[in-house]
């Protein structure tokens, strides 16, 4: 009897950790689980974008596109999938597309009549396109032209004036004669300008050194404008160089030509001695008056992927002398045979004009 009752309670214990140990596992002890599903994820689809700026009015090419990976739940009916690449190419931007744009199908067109000028839709949004003088030494030998990334330098001259006269210094002087008090009148003086032919200027006294007596000196010519040099613009793209093409007038019909009559020499290709840049508002006010100002432009190319910007000095005597340590020659009792008064730049074949 008792070892009956010791085998009924071993059975009711194992029972009880049968039972436990299927509600911990799920039953897969006892076998009650089944085998475990791993959830499938559907496979995304490649759409495509803008892997560039492309500007209005643009056909779109191939290089233009690029695609990325997203979920199919989140494609839309006017995406353009993988696949449908000739549904873009030679397509036209509807607007500017900025890089990494989504394309869909109210973003493109076929061909789309702008109004013009179309190289209008070239410049970005909040900029403006504006033209100064240029010429070969000033493009880096025409190795700018549409396109370009730039810097644009300016040289300009000062002078000291008189703030009142706003007039180059030295004034020049006149005689003044004696005040005098008429009777019953107010008084007066007389002044008598110097003439324009032979004008005195206003100098100073100084002491002589070797007498100890003070003279009045005079300049020997008028004011020698001081030059300076600096970087006003940098990283500039060039909207064109040279002049635009003009409208298209009504077509004139061609002169007969004697074939006896001797051939015509072509007409040289005229230089360009203009350039557009695109800048902002503000640049432009500043450009015009340069131009306006009689400041002389240079240009230097930089590579399109350069963004950096640098912290210039402008350039002076004193810091062109200072910078690259340029020492002043020294009075000797000798000198060239030839004098120098003015340096003359080399003539160059190619800025000889050919004879008619």
């Amino acid at each position: 009897m008792r070892r009956g009752r010791i085998l009924l309670l071993l059975i009711l214990i194992a029972i009880v950790g049968l039972g436990m140990l299927y509600f911990a596992f799920g039953g897969q002890l006892l076998g009650g689980g089944g085998p475990s599903v791993i959830p499938t994820q559907a496979p995304s689809v490649k759409v495509y974008f803008a892997a560039q700026n492309i500007p209005q009015g643009t056909t779109i090419t191939r290089e233009m596109l690029g695609t990325f990976s997203i979920p199919p739940e989140n494609v839309a009916e006017v995406m353009f999938t993988e696949g449908e690449e000739a549904n873009l190419v030679d397509q036209t931007a509807r607007f500017t597309l900025e890089q990494g744009t989504l394309i869909t199908s109210s973003m493109i067109g076929g061909k789309i009549e702008l109004p013009p000028p179309a190289w209008s839709y070239k410049v970005p949004a909040g900029m403006v396109a504006v033209s100064i003088p240029t010429d070969r030494l000033a493009t880096a030998a025409y190795a700018i032209n549409s396109g370009a990334h730039i810097n644009v330098n300016v040289c300009m001259t000062f002078v000291d004036v008189d703030p009142s006269f706003q007039t180059a210094l030295p004034n020049y002087l006149s005689s003044m004669q004696d005040i005098f008090f008429p009777e019953d009148s107010r008084p007066f003086i007389t002044i008598d300008p110097i003439t324009q032919e032979l004008p005195a200027r206003q100098g100073r006294t100084e002491l002589d050194p070797t007498f100890q007596k003070p003279t009045y000196v005079v300049p020997s010519e008028t004011q020698r404008p001081r030059l300076v040099c600096q970087i006003i613009l940098q990283d500039v793209v060039v909207l064109n160089l040279g002049n635009f093409q003009l409208p298209q007038a009504q077509p004139v019909a061609a002169p007969t030509q004697d074939p006896n009559a001797p051939a015509v020499a072509s007409q040289p290709e005229a230089k360009p001695d203009i350039i557009t840049l695109m800048v902002s508002p503000q640049d432009s006010v500043a450009l015009n008056y340069f131009v306006y100002s009689g400041a002389v432009f240079s240009m230097t190319l930089r590579n399109p992927n350069d963004t950096s910007r640098v912290e210039a000095q402008s350039a002076t005597l004193n810091s062109v002398l200072t910078q690259y340590n340029i020492s002043l020659p020294s009075k000797l009792p000798y000198a060239q045979n030839t004098r120098i008064d003015f340096l003359q730049p080399p003539v160059l074949p190619n800025d000889l004009t050919p004879q008619q």
